[in-house]
Formats: structure tokens, sequence, C-alpha cells
């Protein structure tokens, strides 16, 4: 192979790379457990919470989340993202998603993304009146459904299992923990890594939260790094039923690689959905 060659097949490498990896990190940033209540946990924000939709209730959100890196933009929009409590500390969730891959001096690409399922359970509550916190896992699937070709999709089936903590005072909730994501894959170089947050929020208002979130993640992928990045963002309550959400953050580390800029925006409409008889 001429050093020509060699050259463009290294360059070819890389973007892919860092195709999958800027798709990864925006599909990441969905990966989040839906709140139970719309001012607080889960999106828009990487770092997840315990909290399961109420019994019965349901969390139903449209949204886009992206993140740019040198020589290309990637991610989700739009997405479909669907929760349901069928118990006082269980929660269903699955996300259909729409992936784009926007790489530099290529073509863009558009499609169904990887279809994400997954179970929240809560095996300890809060003690409101202690420090006893609320503690919960969250396992998540991501299937093979988009296009890896196309850079829509990780083209294999990857596992998230999670262990979150929140801890409530007054008008601030902090959470956070972490998990092992297997995503190890001998054709693409990837590899098995740890993903860790936490985070703290304020509800500002009657209608508005804010909040911010330091989060590290240990390299994806055989050439790539560690990424140590944050988001800040929140949401905002128009009335019961229908909620705005709203991020956007960067990687300290190395930005050009894993995440310049990401974002989240998504709208949220809650309610609940009765089976069988209810009481009187």
């Amino acid at each position: 192979m001429t050093w020509q060659a060699h050259s463009a097949h290294s360059s070819t490498n890389m973007m892919t790379a860092l195709r999958r990896r800027a798709a990864k990190a925006a599909i990441a940033l969905a990966l989040s457990a839906l709140p139970s209540n719309a001012a607080w946990a889960g999106p828009p924000f990487r770092t997840d919470d315990p909290e399961p939709v109420g019994y019965q209730n349901f969390e139903f959100y449209t949204f886009t989340t992206g993140t740019d890196v040198t020589g290309d933009t990637a991610g989700i929009g739009p997405a479909f993202e669907f929760n349901y409590g069928p118990t006082e500390d269980i929660q269903l969730h699955v996300v259909a998603p729409f992936a784009f891959d926007s790489p530099s001096g290529e073509p863009n690409h558009f499609g169904y993304g990887d279809t994400e399922v997954g179970v929240k359970y809560r095996f300890i509550q809060e003690d409101e009146k202690g420090w006893r916190p609320m503690v919960g896992v969250f396992p998540l699937v991501e299937l093979p459904t988009g296009s890896e070709k196309k850079g829509l999709g990780a083209g294999y089936t990857r596992v998230f299992l999670p262990v979150w903590l929140q801890k409530s005072f007054g008008s601030w909730e902090t959470y956070g923990g972490g998990g092992y994501w297997i995503n190890k894959h001998r054709s693409t170089g990837d590899r098995n890594y740890w993903f860790m947050g936490w985070l703290l929020q304020n509800h500002v208002t009657k209608q508005l939260s804010l909040g911010g979130e330091i989060f590290h993640q240990t390299r994806d992928n055989v050439d790539g790094r560690a990424s140590t990045g944050f988001n800040l963002g929140g949401s905002y309550d128009f009335n019961e039923h229908h909620h705005l959400l709203f991020s956007a953050g960067r990687d300290l580390q190395h930005p050009s690689e894993n995440n310049r800029f990401s974002w989240y925006v998504g709208y949220q409409i809650t309610g609940s959905i009765h089976f069988g008889r209810q009481p009187h």
C-alpha cells in the first residue's frame, strides 16, 4: 500500500470512528430515565435518577439531541419516547428515533435509528426526613435497527447497566451514579466502558427548573479517549401536562474528538392511563 493510499485509508477510518462516536454521544443524551415530575430528573441531562413514572402514569416525548465533533454532526430527531408505570416502583421505557448524520464534505444521511428499550426499578425509597437516598437500577438495551453504514446506528446490540441515587432538600435535588456499557465489537474496535455523572438542580419558580451536571466516560474505542463533560439546562412547565426540556454542553478534555457542542430539546406530555376497573 502506498503512503497516499495508507493515509487515505487511515483518514477514512478516523472519520468513521468520529462519526460513530458522534452518533453514540447523541444517543447517550437520550439514555436517561424519564422523570415522574417533568420539573425534575432525567432528560434533558445524561445523568439519570432512580425515580420511576408514577403508577398508571405515562410520559410521551418528542425530542432531538445531537453532538458535533470535528468533521461531523450526528444525532437523533425527531425521536419519540414513551414511559409507563405499571406499578409504583417499575417504569417501562421505549425510544423510537429517526437519526441523522452530516459529515463534512460527504452526503448527509437520515433514517430510522437504533431502538431503545428498558425497565427502571426502584428498590430503596428516599427517607424524606432523614439521609437515606432513593436508589434504583435502569438497564437499557440499544437494538441495532439503524444503518451503521450511513452513520445512523451502532450496527450491533449494546447494553447499559447503571445504578442511580437521588436525594431532595427542599427546592434542591441532587442525583447521580453510573454504570457499565457492554459495547465491545470486534469488527469496529469498540470496547466496553464506564459512564458516571452527578447533577444538582433547583426548582427556581413554580414553572422553571434549572440545573447542571458533570459526567465522565472512559474510552469506548481502542483509538478513542476518555471524556469529561458538562451540561447546563432545565425544564419549563406550561401546565400540568405540557413541558419543555432543554440543555447544552460540551466535553472538557478532548472536545474535537468527543463533543465540541451537544444539545437536547424536547417536548413532554404527561398523563395517566388506567387499565381495569377503578376504585370508587
